[in-house]
């Protein structure tokens, strides 16, 4: 995602310092270029060797060390970040004041700004912290907000440095293009549950990471987003609204409650097809009951192709290899635009894995068209799929 892009990180003297390595580590992953910048503050904290060694940089803190490194840094960037950033940096370069290397180069790069900060929840709280951080917003300057938590001074409030799964999210969004901006978009994502006693339900393998990847990658690209989950192990994206239902009625009912203010709806959820004809109202013991029947749960797509004025609409099929005939019939019967067909049966597609092989289907006119990928990582496959519903909706 960030192969060969240049990212300047400021490094200043806060306690949460020590929790940048992880923040490293993920922009390597990603490819990233990491062009490291200390204060003389933040070497009480950490080493320049360790982030040089971390970051495959030379770690700069004078101002006279490299002569145009105010320049050159600036100017050969595609991204900065200071992280973490305490009441002291925010302050300085909201009043243009440049006294060390750190702000000298802020005050010279144009580009994405990112600032993360980390400090006491008294600092952040003051007048002159949130009127400089509200000063900076407003010039375009994107913040990763601390979180609220017990502080290294023993108190709890806000100002612990954001995660660093935040903040590298907060990364990758400002790099990427902003082609689905004109979108909102209602991802459905998980299982349901049905009750059969208070304490027991039946459910299935759907572990949500493909709605959950496809809402992250919709944000992202600029997106407005409604998520509407079942029950998950995962971080919740950065979302404009999230929904947390069980049942697949409670699905249908989210569903139904919002796909009027919708541009398009991505039915990614693993809703259950069957759930149980009597819903017990206390525990049943185990020896009381030899059997229990099923009856069906209303299909929500079914009930959005009802609607006239409905959004563009994506389906998933998760079938026993990829049987594409019955995955076109679903699309004409529920009367979608595209299918995602998602063969469960292979040891490298199964449902809960982090990496996937799915094939797209769509009509254009009266012919289908198929599209296969490679086995690609889920955020790999919700860009193709985001893709490809930007490119079918452009064609209608």
């Amino acid at each position: 995602m960030l192969k060969d892009k240049n990212i300047v990180l400021g490094i200043t003297g806060s306690i949460a310092a020590y929790k940048i390595f992880e923040l490293i580590r993920l922009l390597k992953n990603a490819g990233a270029n990491i062009l490291p910048l200390m204060t003389g503050n933040s070497t009480y904290f950490i080493t320049p060797l360790s982030i040089e060694i971390a970051c495959g940089n030379k770690v700069l803190i004078d101002m006279f060390e490299v002569p145009m490194a105010h320049i050159d840094l600036a100017k050969n960037a595609d991204l900065f970040i200071v992280a973490p950033a305490t009441a002291n940096f925010i302050n300085k370069y909201a009043s243009g004041i440049a006294d060390d290397l750190l702000t000298t180069v802020s005050l010279s790069f144009r580009g994405p700004f990112i600032i993360a900060p980390a400090m006491n929840w008294r600092m952040y709280d003051s007048p002159q912290v949130q009127k400089n951080i509200e000063y900076l917003k407003s010039i375009g300057i994107l913040f990763v907000e601390p979180e609220e938590g017990y502080l290294a001074c023993g108190e709890e409030g806000k100002g612990r440095l954001a995660t660093a799964d935040k903040i590298f999210e907060a990364v990758v969004s400002a790099l990427i293009e902003k082609d689905l901006k004109e979108e909102h978009m209602l991802i459905t994502a998980g299982p349901t549950r049905q009750y059969i006693d208070p304490i027991r339900f039946i459910t299935n393998k759907s572990s949500g990471k493909m709605g959950y990847a496809l809402a992250k990658v919709a944000k992202r690209r600029g997106a407005k987003v409604t998520l509407i989950s079942g029950p998950t192990n995962l971080t919740i994206p950065n979302v404009d609204k999230s929904i947390f239902i069980e049942t697949t009625q409670e699905m249908l009912q989210a569903v139904m409650d919002n796909i009027n203010d919708v541009t398009t709806v991505i039915m990614a959820a693993a809703p259950l097809d069957f759930e149980p004809k009597k819903i017990f109202n206390k525990k049943l013991e185990k020896n009381k009951i030899n059997s229990i029947s099923l009856k069906l749960c209303p299909d929500i797509l079914t009930e959005i192709a009802k609607n006239k004025k409905r959004p563009f609409t994506v389906g998933f099929a998760a079938e026993w290899g990829f049987n594409i005939e019955r995955a076109k019939k679903k699309l004409q019967e529920k009367n979608l635009n595209m299918i995602v067909l998602n063969d469960i049966s292979g040891e490298n597609s199964a449902m809960s894995l982090d990496r996937n092989q799915i094939m797209m289907i769509y009509k254009r006119g009266k012919i289908f068209y198929q599209d296969k990928t490679p086995l690609l990582s889920k955020e790999e496959i919700a860009y193709l799929i985001l893709s490809k519903i930007k490119e079918l909706k452009v064609g209608k």
